[in-house]
């Protein structure tokens, strides 16, 4: 579905893409990871057709280069830094959904899976939204048409951990039938979501491995903390995933993402010596659980 072979690609004086061969088929989901200067987004960039460059490039077997309209068509792209787009989101939605011939209403239904009401912000233009809800759009009109290839770079970067949850319920079906690139300077922001991890430096492919599939992206986990006092600084860095507070504010309950585990625990360490006990819980679709606890 993507190769590359030979690619080189030189911006000014410096060869920032150095002879990389990449080959990523249908069902793989490769995490593109890499310092900033790696080469991630000039490799995204060659491989939606914006840079001319030596060596080649091939998705669903064109040139996107060469045949750029007809391999847009099996792209859903999700960039790193929203354009600062004028139009109107309703007029963006429909531009978009032109150029691949999907339907608008999937797209909106997408968008507000993600919790963001397209069809309330149809005459709102697209820069005066807020950083989540344009994140929110994009992702919509990436995930909301029938795409063969995904690229997306940082897309859960300026997501709620709701959002974020229901982001992974997205790519949980589709992640069979398309191929997935997934571009992060962070490891643990993507692991839980990949089967395959790339990684650039200086322009060449450095790392190469496949990683366990057995993440299931639709599970979630219920998860008890408890610590030895109150602390505000706690309770400020909890509340947005969710969690609500018992016995002044010593023992929270909540739920987080199954892929976003790293994510959430990253976040739980820098409170490690509050914390007393920790219980997390995979629950399944039956409502049973697997436990999985830990005490610190």
């Amino acid at each position: 579905m993507i190769r590359t072979h030979n690619l080189h690609k030189r911006l000014g004086r410096r060869d920032v893409l150095q002879g990389l061969d990449l080959e990523i088929e249908r069902g793989q989901r490769v995490a593109l990871i890499g310092s900033n200067g790696a080469g991630k987004t000039t490799l995204i960039r060659c491989l939606l057709g914006e840079y001319t460059r030596e060596g080649e490039v091939t998705l669903v077997g064109r040139d996107p280069r060469r045949f750029r309209t007809e391999v847009l068509r099996h792209v859903g792209f999700v960039p790193q830094l929203p354009p600062p787009l004028k139009m109107p989101v309703g007029q963006l939605i429909r531009y978009v959904a032109s150029l691949c011939a999907a339907d608008t209403r999937h797209m909106i239904d997408v968008a507000a899976r993600l919790g963001f009401d397209a069809e309330r912000f149809r005459h709102h233009p697209f820069v005066r939204l807020s950083g989540g809800q344009k994140q929110k759009l994009l992702i919509a009109t990436a995930l909301g048409r029938n795409a063969d290839i995904l690229i997306l770079d940082e897309p859960a970067a300026n997501l709620d951990p709701e959002a974020r949850s229901t982001f992974f319920s997205l790519l949980a079906e589709r992640e069979k039938e398309a191929v997935m690139l997934i571009s992060s300077h962070r490891l643990d922001e993507v692991a839980a979501l990949v089967n395959r991890v790339v990684e650039l430096d200086q322009g060449k492919v450095v790392l190469d491995d496949r990683v366990a599939d057995s993440v299931d992206l639709t599970s979630r986990l219920d998860c008890h903390i408890a610590l030895t006092r109150p602390e505000p600084a706690f309770a400020k860095a909890i509340t947005p995933w969710g969690f609500s507070a018992r016995d002044d504010g010593t023992a929270w309950h909540g739920t987080v993402a199954g892929a976003d585990r790293l994510r959430f625990l990253g976040m739980l360490s820098r409170y490690v010596a509050l914390i007393g006990a920790l219980e997390l819980r995979e629950i399944d679709d039956r409502r049973r659980s697997v436990q999985d606890r830990a005490h610190a």
